[in-house]
Order: C-alpha cells, then structure tokens, then sequence
C-alpha cells in the first residue's frame, strides 16, 4: 500500500512519518517533490542549495518513483507530501494509484507556528487552498479520500490512528505510537532547520491550549485560510 499523505507545513506531519517510519512494514519518504517545487519556483528557502542538491529536480521522474518499487521491497510506503509543492507543472495523474489522504490543522496554529520559521508567509506558502484543490480532485479521480486532523491525534494518538488505520485498510500497529529521539534516517536534508521539536521527541505531543492571537497580516492570513480549512473540517475521520 502506497500512502500519500497531503499536509501543509506545520501540521504534525514529520511526526506522522514517524510514526509510519516505526512499522517495522512500511518505508517512508519526505517531501520528495521539494527540489522540483524549488527549481521551479525559485522561491529562496532555508537551505535552498542542499534541498536542490539532494533530490531529482524533475516532477515527472518523482511521480513515476512514487509509483514504482517500494524501498527496501517493503509492503507499504508512507509519502510524506506538501501541498503547496504540488503547483502547475507537477504531475498529479499518479495519484490515482495511491490511497491519499489529508492531514489538516486549524489555520491560525499554522501560521503562528511557521511565521517562526519563515517570515511573511501568504496563502500559498501553507498550503490551505492546494489542500483542499487536491481533496477535489482526489474525489474526481473517484476514490474517498480520508480526512485527520491534527487535533484529533494530540487528544488521543491512539483513537485517532487506530481510525486512520481502520479506514486505509491498514493493520494497526502500537509501534506507530512512539520513535526514537533525533530524527529518522530517511529525514529531508531541510530537516536542522525545521524539525527540531519532533527530533526531540519520542512521541506524539499532548493536546494544544487555546489558539493564537494573530494580528495585522497574519490576521488576514487566516481570514484567507479559513474557508478551506472549514471545507475540510467536516470530512474528518473523528468530526
């Protein structure tokens, strides 16, 4: 089984890849259309030379991997993906072979979260409106994508996986529930500049207190951001 799991950044998903990294059934990839999204874009990213560097630039060579042998001849392979690398000229025909699924977090932690990262994000920096661009076509493609929310796997890791689980089809493991600290020997070459946090973890985090206050142009961020998010929201596993 082939996993595509759609995400913007900031939203619990290199701790997912952990957590499908510590099956002892399933290799994991990450982010793997990143160098394509750079050369393409030109967009000046942290560590910009070495993501180019350690990755096929080329979108069409990447999505016939995404379809091809599985690493290490392993029955099942978690892709970790960004929506907002999935821009025009990316091919999007492979993911009708892959069980895909959307990983959403309430916009304002988002970009209260990234804005440490990266200064002045806009919309297509975090991937909302890719998000749910992708849901529709994903339905078009005639498939019932699943929908989790971040939240819902803070509050209880568990109920929240073991439901992932049951509705990809997929046996549950309590191996997915906890990881070694300091990070994955298949993590993105990106990964000193913005996972810290999740490489000094063994597990998922506890649930989050009361949402950020965002002001000025993060405001309107969110303003823009809302309306996919709430498009989502319904559709997910434990709503």
């Amino acid at each position: 089984m082939r996993i595509a799991m759609w995400s913007g950044p900031r939203n619990l998903s290199t701790a997912m890849m952990y957590s499908f990294g510590a099956r002892p059934d399933c290799a994991v990839v990450d982010e793997p259309f990143y160098a394509a999204y750079l050369q393409m874009t030109g967009l000046d990213h942290p560590m910009r030379d070495d993501i180019l560097n350690s990755q096929s630039r080329d979108p069409g060579k990447v999505a016939r991997d995404l379809v091809g042998p599985v690493p290490g001849g392993q029955p099942h392979w978690y892709q970790k993906h960004m929506t907002q690398h999935m821009i025009p000229g990316v091919p999007r025909d492979w993911m009708a072979e892959v069980v895909n699924v959307f990983l959403i977090r309430h916009p304002a932690r988002v970009i209260a979260s990234y804005a440490q990262k990266r200064e002045a994000p806009v919309l297509d920096d975090i991937g909302f409106r890719q998000q749910a661009e992708l849901f529709d076509q994903v339905v078009a493609m005639g498939q019932r994508p699943v929908v989790i929310d971040s939240a819902d796997i803070r509050t209880s890791p568990e109920t929240a996986l073991r439901a992932l689980c049951d509705a990809i089809g997929l046996a549950w493991s309590d191996r997915m529930l906890s990881w070694p600290s300091g990070g994955h020997d298949d993590d993105g070459v990106w990964a000193p500049v913005w996972y810290g946090a999740v490489h000094r973890s063994t597990g998922f985090a506890g649930p989050e207190g009361d949402l950020p206050v965002l002001h000025g142009a993060y405001a309107e961020l969110l303003d823009e951001a809302m309306p996919f998010y709430q498009k989502m929201l319904p559709h997910s596993l434990l709503a």
